[in-house]
């Protein structure tokens, strides 16, 4: 176990990635190391586990003890209170995650697939001898869940709504696809949400000091809304916008001079991934406007072939995003308390996949 990931080089850390996700790169995980996001007194302990072959690294987790479950976006807090009052301790466990990011990602990091029993074995190892009652990797990329499923970890799924970018030239050619009333619809809230605004989109150097600390201010008010107070540092922003470069895109909504809202995004490879919003003033539909249309804007300029829009909300499905199957491993130390984990697990796939079917069925695309 490493004490963080910037004890590697970004050249060591990410030779293990293909470069499409951001979110497990070394800009952004040592970004939130140096910002003090992550680390002591937060609950989400740096512990990158790696398979080294002298300077050469071979193989590596996106690691964290975690000492409570905020930030994660798949709830197992009924898991510990379960296991608790049991009289077991639940707290701390290890998240194979990447922080506050409800994205889907890598999670074993290596060129050779070949290394990841042993890796994951290693992980299983590594709790059993410090006592963790648990470990869990959470929103999957879809091609390595296999290898989480052959080591013989439980799956659970969830969902989540993601835009597909079926070839469209303009946003126009999106809204083709819909159905006439859902059409209309999505156009009264774009012309209401714009109204005397004027909407930005920055990328790279043209992110200046001023704009990060109106984000900031956007985002401060969420997170307290949300989850009692921020995650992420004010100087994380900083970093991630010095460390990530063009890879950051800043959407800023103006009133004159004074932008009053803001969603962040990341670009990814295939995806661009839509991570924070924030506003100090109540404008009718402007949500919408700057996290999910803007979203598709970009997509579709940038070539892109879809937007994760982050966890939950059903209201993206009227505004063109699809449900779509995530997923997440667990491994569970004490016997007893994974057979039932285990079973509760089998009772919420089905109805997962009974209201993924549902709401297939529910999306504003004309039929047939």
């Amino acid at each position: 176990m490493a004490g963080s990931v910037g004890e590697f080089s970004a050249e060591q850390w990410d030779s293990l990635t293909d470069g499409d996700n951001p979110f497990v790169s070394h800009a952004f995980l040592s970004a939130l190391e140096d910002s003090g996001s992550v680390g002591d007194g937060t609950g989400w302990q740096p512990a990158p586990l790696v398979i080294e072959a002298g300077d050469q690294l071979l193989a590596a987790l996106p690691a964290y003890l975690k000492g409570h479950s905020q930030g994660e976006y798949v709830f197992d807090h009924g898991w510990a209170d379960a296991y608790e009052r049991a009289g077991g301790r639940y707290y701390p466990k290890l998240q194979i995650a990447v922080p506050f990011t409800p994205a889907t990602g890598p999670r074993v990091l290596t060129y050779n697939r070949d290394l990841a029993a042993p890796l994951l074995g290693f992980a299983e190892k590594f709790a059993e001898a410090n006592h963790l009652s648990s470990i869990h990797a959470t929103f999957l990329q879809p091609d390595q869940l296999p290898l989480f499923e052959d080591a013989g970890w439980l799956i659970r799924h969830d969902i989540q709504y993601h835009w597909e970018n079926r070839g469209y030239g303009n946003f126009e050619a999106f809204l083709d696809e819909l159905a006439s009333r859902k059409r209309k619809a999505i156009r009264k809230e774009r012309a209401a949400a714009r109204e005397g605004l004027e909407i930005r989109h920055l990328r790279g150097a043209d992110i200046r000091q001023e704009h990060w600390d109106a984000f900031w201010e956007f985002y401060q008010d969420t997170g307290a809304r949300k989850w009692g107070q921020p995650y992420l540092t004010r100087e994380a922003f900083d970093l991630i916008g010095q460390r990530l470069g063009d890879r950051v895109l800043l959407m800023l909504a103006f009133d004159g001079a004074r932008p009053i809202a803001g969603a962040l995004n990341f670009i990814g490879g295939t995806t661009l991934y839509g991570r924070y919003w924030g506003c100090n003033e109540d404008r009718r539909f402007l949500h919408f406007e700057l996290c999910y249309y803007q979203a598709i804007d970009a997509a579709i300029a940038l070539g892109l072939q879809r937007v994760e829009a982050g966890a939950q909300g059903q209201h993206k499905l009227a505004r063109g995003y699809e449900p779509v199957a995530t997923t997440s491993a667990h491994w569970i130390a004490d016997p007893g308390f994974r057979e039932a984990v285990a079973d509760y697990l089998e009772r919420e796939k089905a109805g997962i996949a009974h209201d993924r079917q549902w709401l297939g069925e529910h999306t504003p695309f004309r039929k047939g």
